[in-house]
């Protein structure tokens, strides 16, 4: 039976974000996720499930409150970035069942979706979270978030814009080693460490970073994302190296770092 911080981590590092290309081999996948499209994504009603053991748990240690008030800021390349960490920081809010947060996140997905230029596919979802939460309807206010990731997939694709779905991918993957990260520094173990071992959807990441780097070689947004995900793999070492405490401290420090960034920090 896996523990409070075990199975809360292994969702958040897996599931939180939009999901992301990777190859084709099934071994790569993480847990309760599925190829659509040639893109990995969650299944929300699966993550809301297993953090329901966790109902009584203080979730709002864990949350970014200042992530429902983000405005675009910046480029496409920043904006996508953004929107990934804002859907993650929405399962959190959901679990948590905080209104206030649910119906900022709402709100913040749809200026976020309109910057991008997809705001048509998530206006009504917007609207029903942002109504369902007002009325402390959670199961209709998960039913309506479940569906958030893929109508923010489908007008992604509709704009034939790849490269924006790997940087709201990979917003929330770095959101989702924010939350691991800090809570395996609170009850830390080797074993939960673990967790933080990726190296198919790392591998990924630095692929897409590569690319678009090479695009877009002055982007210094790309390039800093481009070093983030370096040094994590780095730290993460290979399978059988132990992932001491000090560097899960390191890897909470670099993915931070990372959103302080995308929102228009230093």
């Amino acid at each position: 039976m896996l523990s409070r911080i075990e199975l809360l981590a292994s969702i958040a590092l897996s599931l939180i974000g939009t999901g992301a290309l990777v190859g084709k081999d099934p071994q790569q996948l993480p847990a309760q996720s599925r190829p659509e499209q040639n893109v990995v994504v969650p299944i929300p009603r699966e993550i809301f499930d297993s953090l329901d053991q966790f109902a009584n748990s203080n979730w709002r240690t864990v949350q970014r409150p200042g992530v429902g008030s983000w405005k675009p800021r910046g480029d496409q390349t920043q904006i996508a970035l953004q929107l990934g960490v804002v859907i993650a920081e929405g399962f959190i809010a959901v679990e948590a069942q905080d209104a206030d947060q649910v119906k900022d996140l709402g709100r913040t997905v749809l200026t976020l979706a309109r910057a991008l230029g997809v705001e048509k596919v998530v206006l009504r979802r917007s609207r029903s979270i942002v109504d369902y939460a007002s009325r402390n309807d959670w199961v209709a206010t998960r039913n309506e978030w479940d569906a958030v990731r893929a109508d923010v997939r489908d007008g992604m694709i509709e704009l034939k814009s790849e490269r924006l779905a790997q940087l709201v991918s990979l917003g929330g993957w770095l959101r989702g080693a924010e939350v691991v990260s800090a809570l395996l520094l609170q009850s830390y173990s080797p074993d939960r460490a673990e967790l933080l071992r990726q190296p198919g959807l790392l591998d990924h990441f630095e692929k897409q970073l590569d690319a678009m780097s090479k695009e877009s070689a002055a982007d210094p947004m790309i390039a800093r994302m481009q070093e983030g995900v370096r040094q994590v793999r780095r730290l993460t070492g290979k399978k059988g190296d132990r992932i001491a405490k000090g560097t899960v401290g390191e890897i909470n420090r670099i993915s931070s770092k990372l959103i302080v960034l995308i929102y228009g920090g230093t």
